[in-house]
């Protein structure tokens, strides 16, 4: 069975979440017997390319890399539906002739892929890794910093999340501007009295939610990762068949060694940004008592924002490590008591929070959807209220009260999910959807 993995970036540049997702798919399947192809793409602003298509292999595995850079976007519509992109995915498909289109993310090559495969008939699958589908920021995060349920009917949520991202993009997130009600006023005034590219911009803002839920009609089966995210999906009108399989990690299980006596070890391993949360755990770190805890803090981020982040840290048990290569996870969790994940928004299972588990050290993590619902407290992990430093700073507090007690809790902390269980459970959604097209797939 030859298997065309649509994602909107990937390795060797960008190595997070979806691609890394994208690239587990690959290995098992190659593994099993298939022949799995990547199609990527360089984001318009990267690296340009000296031709539109680059081809190259990753670990064996053929990749198709399309430069936008050569297709750069002249309006906001093409960020989510690019006419021009179309010949181009047309030729490539031609070439490749898969069984099967599995998109793993639709950014940069936009909606027009599922216009063209429609029109060759080829069977397409679907894994939803954040909100794209119906969420202008992808976040489910509102203009005013809550969450959004999704796209209102007259889209003023969605055009205030517009006007946000565009002053946070000049004046930086910490402008008075970006604050709100600023973005909802403006929103209002976009909405009655925009004129000629405002006004574009606009109806491009208020068509993007009904046009990519009409597009995804055409997905014959979607997997979500979380219970959250398919729900999400359901509750803004998306009505394909959604399948809940959890992500797998083939992080090595081995029974943790607990060290004996304070301090006690928590670590953070992601992106150095104010949407993780690494300021609201430094604060409640800095409230510890001395000598009773060490932080490590894995990643990177906006320089300025990580050297703000560094100077609240002076004189603190932090460590700011940087980051590091894929295969040493479970040397680098082999270190930590407690992973901890306090991000303010909603998470879609984030593969470090698998990996921390499977290896067998617990969490401590912000109580927001996609990420609680692996967590049972008490057992493998504990539950703060989100963007509640004084919740996070209460929990960590009771943990380095009793570090014996605390490192128990390893014991009962695993995830024995694989990546290999998570292909098997893909192939045969591959199988069902050919067999529905009135196909047969073999391998």
């Amino acid at each position: 069975m030859k298997i065309a993995l649509i994602v909107h970036c990937f390795f060797p540049e960008h190595i997070y979440g979806t691609e890394t997702y994208t690239l587990q798919i690959a290995r098992n399947l190659r593994e099993l017997g298939h022949e799995p192809i990547v199609i990527s793409a360089v984001f318009e602003g990267e690296r340009q390319r000296e031709s539109l298509i680059t081809q190259y292999s990753f670990e064996g595995i053929p990749v198709h890399c399309i430069d936008k850079n050569h297709l750069p976007g002249r309006r906001l519509k093409d960020r989510y539906l690019q006419e021009e992109i179309g010949p181009v995915l047309d030729r490539l498909l031609t070439q490749l002739d898969p069984d099967v289109i599995h998109v793993t993310h639709l950014a940069n090559h936009t909606a027009t892929l599922l216009d063209v495969a429609d029109a060759r008939r080829i069977p397409r699958v679907i894994t939803l890794t954040d909100f794209f589908g119906f969420c202008f920021n992808n976040h489910l995060r509102a203009a005013d910093d809550s969450q959004c349920a999704g796209p209102s009917p007259s889209r003023v949520n969605c055009m205030a999340c517009s006007l946000r991202s565009a002053i946070d993009q000049r004046l930086g997130e910490t402008s008075r501007l970006a604050r709100w009600p600023v973005p909802q006023a403006g929103a209002a005034l976009m909405r009655t009295f925009a004129t000629g590219r405002m006004r574009q911009r606009v109806s491009d803002i208020a068509e993007r939610p009904a046009l990519l839920r009409q597009r995804y009609a055409g997905f014959r089966a979607a997997i979500a990762p979380t219970r959250f995210l398919a729900s999400a999906y359901k509750a803004n009108g998306f009505d394909m068949p959604i399948h809940v399989q959890h992500f797998g990690t083939d992080i090595p299980r081995a029974v943790k060694t607990a060290g004996a006596g304070a301090p006690l070890r928590f670590g953070f391993i992601g992106q150095v940004a104010a949407h993780k949360g690494i300021d609201l755990l430094v604060e409640a770190f800095r409230r510890l008592p001395p000598g009773s805890a060490t932080l490590e803090v894995f990643g990177s981020g906006e320089p300025g924002y990580v050297a703000a982040i560094q100077d609240r840290s002076q004189g603190l048990e932090i460590s700011f490590r940087g980051t590091f290569p894929s295969q040493d996870m479970a040397g680098v969790l082999a270190t930590f008591d407690f992973l901890v994940i306090p991000s303010r928004w909603v998470e879609n299972s984030p593969l470090v929070l698998l990996a921390s588990l499977a290896s067998g050290t617990p969490v401590v993590i912000s109580n927001v959807a996609g990420m609680s619902e692996f967590v049972d407290e008490h057992r493998n992990g504990l539950l703060f209220e989100k963007g509640n430093a004084d919740a996070l700073y209460s929990i960590l507090r009771d943990l380095v009260s009793d570090p014996q007690a605390a490192r128990g809790m390893s014991a009962t902390t695993a995830y024995p999910r694989s990546t290999r269980a998570m292909t098997e459970d893909v192939i045969r959604i591959y199988h069902a959807v050919a067999e529905s097209a009135g196909e047969s797939l073999e391998a």
